[in-house]
């Protein structure tokens, strides 16, 4: 004997009719849990359909995936329409297209009314002009052509579409390295300029030094350029006049002649950060060749320090840059070697003859030697 769940089969193969139909005689029979004449045998073999229905229902219901994600490439439609090519196309093709609808929308050459723009306005066609440009822009390109290729066909991968996109967005256009050398000329430029400002500085200074200016008077009157001669009519010059002339001949001798050492010294191209980058392989090589060279001779082979060694020596327990120590006069140096300060003890010892100055000892075990020195 065939059961009751006969009756039940789903009319027109509908699961959704079949759940609707057990629904309904689920409400009129409210005691179906204990059996409902034929109900009681239905409801088991409806079970599965029921569950399907559900389902079905439920999938149909959910938001479908799509690769079209406004504010990405060309929003809802796909840029390859909007040139009207396909995905196959070459560079030469989109090109083409795009030129071809450029000068149709472009706000300069639109005309409302031409043959199949008769439903196009002035502003959608701008709209659709801009659009036309994002839609080359994205696919001249082919890396990002790659990318918008990557998007359609796998939609679901939501956020790494955004990611793509904006990195692409943001990523400098230029060339790292030609931004990287374009700021190292201006610091360089400026660097130079700084330098030499405060080099005239300094040299306005140095004219009202006693020290200097007595030697550049000296050297300007072997030389005959202090000579005054005495000028009559019209050529005659006032005392002023000359005054300037005498200083400006003391600042050239001053500039030109004299030695001028430590923070005073004028400024060098070679100095500036640019040149130093670029020349740096070369004191490299100059370091390691000097250093290998220190421990070779006063390490291994004990020789005697000379002068130049014994004032480094000096210089580095002192804690002083070359330039420092070069704007020390000569007779202070002398002093250094007579007393053989470049012996740590003797660096170290108290000296009642001369103070010198209050620095800390330095270890010399890894010498570094100066710019003058490498050079």
């Amino acid at each position: 004997m065939r059961p009751a769940t006969a009756e039940a089969e789903p009319r027109a193969g509908s699961s959704v009719l079949a759940a609707a139909s057990w629904t309904e005689e689920m409400v009129l029979c409210p005691e179906w849990s204990r059996g409902c004449g034929r109900f009681a045998g239905r409801s088991r073999a409806m079970k599965p359909w029921w569950r399907l229905a559900v389902l079905l229902v439920s999938v149909a219901s959910m938001p479908t995936v799509t690769a079209l994600v406004e504010g990405l490439y060309c929003g809802t439609e796909v840029c390859y329409d909007v040139l009207g090519v396909s995905r196959e196309a070459s560079k030469v093709e989109i090109a083409r297209a795009y030129r071809q609808l450029a000068r149709r929308y472009h706000p300069d050459h639109f005309r409302p009314g031409e043959p199949g723009l008769e439903r196009e306005t002035t502003d959608s066609a701008q709209k659709r002009f801009l659009l036309i440009v994002t839609a080359y822009e994205t696919l001249k390109d082919e890396d990002t052509r790659r990318d918008y290729d990557y998007m359609l066909d796998h939609p679901e991968e939501y956020y790494q579409h955004y990611y793509a996109y904006y990195r692409r967005q943001l990523t400098p256009k230029v060339d790292v390295r030609i931004v990287i050398l374009v700021t190292i000329c201006a610091i360089s430029i400026f660097q130079y300029y700084s330098w030499h400002s405060s080099y005239n500085e300094a040299i306005n200074y140095l004219v009202t030094v006693p020290k200097y200016r007595i030697q550049a008077t000296e050297i300007a009157k072997q030389q005959g350029l202090l000579n005054r001669t005495k000028e009559k009519g019209k050529n005659r010059r006032s005392k002023e006049e000359i005054r300037e002339q005498e200083e400006e001949v003391i600042r050239d001798i001053i500039k030109n002649k004299i030695d001028i050492k430590g923070g005073y010294q004028k400024p060098n191209l070679s100095d500036i950060l640019l040149c130093q980058i670029v020349l740096f392989p070369y004191y490299l090589t100059n370091y390691v060749a000097w250093y290998v060279s220190w421990i070779y001779r006063f390490t291994i082979c004990r020789e005697e320090y000379g002068d130049e060694e014994k004032l480094y020596i000096i210089r580095r327990y002192m804690k002083m840059s070359q330039p420092q120590f070069d704007s020390l006069d000569e007779n202070t140096r002398q002093s250094f070697l007579e007393k053989h300060l470049w012996i740590k003890e003797n660096y170290e010892r108290p000296s009642t003859d001369a103070p010198l100055p209050q620095v800390q000892s330095e270890d010399i075990s890894t010498p570094r030697p100066s710019s003058q020195r490498i050079k």
